[in-house]
Parts: C-alpha cells; sequence; structure tokens
C-alpha cells in the first residue's frame, strides 16, 4: 500500500498542477462571464422599460434610505458598468462590491418572496472574485504581470 502511494504521489500532484493551470482560469472565465449576463441583462432590461423600472423601484423594491429615481440610476449602472469590469477581469474585485451590495439587498433586505438559491449563488460567486482576485485571464492579471516584470535592458 505505502508502495502504491509513492508511486502515485507524483502522477496525483502533476494532475493536480495541470488542473491548477488549465482548469482553473477557465473556470474563474466561466464565472466571470455568467455573473456579467446575469447582471448586464438586468441592467438592459431596467433601461428598455426605465418608467416600469421607476415604478418597481417605488412599489416592490422600496429601499429606505434612497428615493426610487436614484436607487434605479444607482442599481442600473452597477449592472451595467460593473458586471462589464467584471467580464473583462478589470478592477475585479472592486467592481464586484456594488455587485455584491446589490446581491446582498436583494437576498436579504427585500423580504423573504427574495431568499432564493440563485441569489445565495450570486453573493457566493462575487465572494469568490473579491477574495481570490478574476484568475489568469484576465486584464487585472495581465497588468500585474508586465508590471511585475522587468523591461530588458
Amino acid at each position: 500500500m505505502v508502495f502504491w502511494l509513492a508511486r502515485t504521489a507524483p502522477l496525483v500532484l502533476s494532475l493536480i498542477r495541470l488542473l491548477d493551470r488549465g482548469l482553473a482560469p477557465l473556470a474563474d472565465l466561466m464565472i466571470r462571464l455568467a455573473l456579467f449576463v446575469i447582471f448586464f441583462q438586468a441592467g438592459l432590461a431596467k433601461l428598455a422599460d426605465w418608467p416600469g423600472t421607476l415604478a418597481l423601484f417605488q412599489s416592490t423594491y422600496p429601499l429606505p434610505l434612497l428615493t426610487p429615481a436614484v436607487a434605479a440610476v444607482i442599481a442600473t449602472g452597477d449592472e451595467l458598468v460593473a458586471s462589464v469590469l467584471v467580464l473583462v477581469g478589470l478592477g475585479t474585485r472592486l467592481a464586484a462590491l456594488p455587485l455584491l451590495a446589490q446581491a446582498l439587498v436583494i437576498q436579504y433586505a427585500l423580504g423573504p418572496a427574495y431568499h432564493t438559491a440563485e441569489h445565495q449563488f450570486w453573493i457566493l460567486a462575487l465572494l469568490m472574485l473579491i477574495a481570490r482576485g478574476p484568475g489568469r485571464i484576465s486584464l487585472d492579471h495581465a497588468i500585474r504581470h508586465r508590471l511585475m516584470t522587468p523591461e530588458p535592458v
């Protein structure tokens, strides 16, 4: 048994490194793409029916500290701008913060009708982006790599 473990351990470690280099960056990108689609489509829907959006923020999504018009503008702007930044991986951790705040408000402040597993997925995915960053297939990674790589003399 010990002999078998000693022989297979390098193979297992090689497989883990391969997955970490190949699959993890693709998974990071797919998570960012999924979040982009969710939030960007929501922003486009709000823009497509702005009077309906304002009415929705007056009746269904009333927030105690903001007027409905201000809340609608902030939510729509967050969904459209922050989701694009998350997609391309530029300022990802910072861009994910307003989307996380929005998801938390939807999940916990709007009432039990909005307590869904879907919103919990959004929250977890956004927390992952904030904690880990966007991954290797991102502008953040390219910029960081460029800034940390010395110029040839």
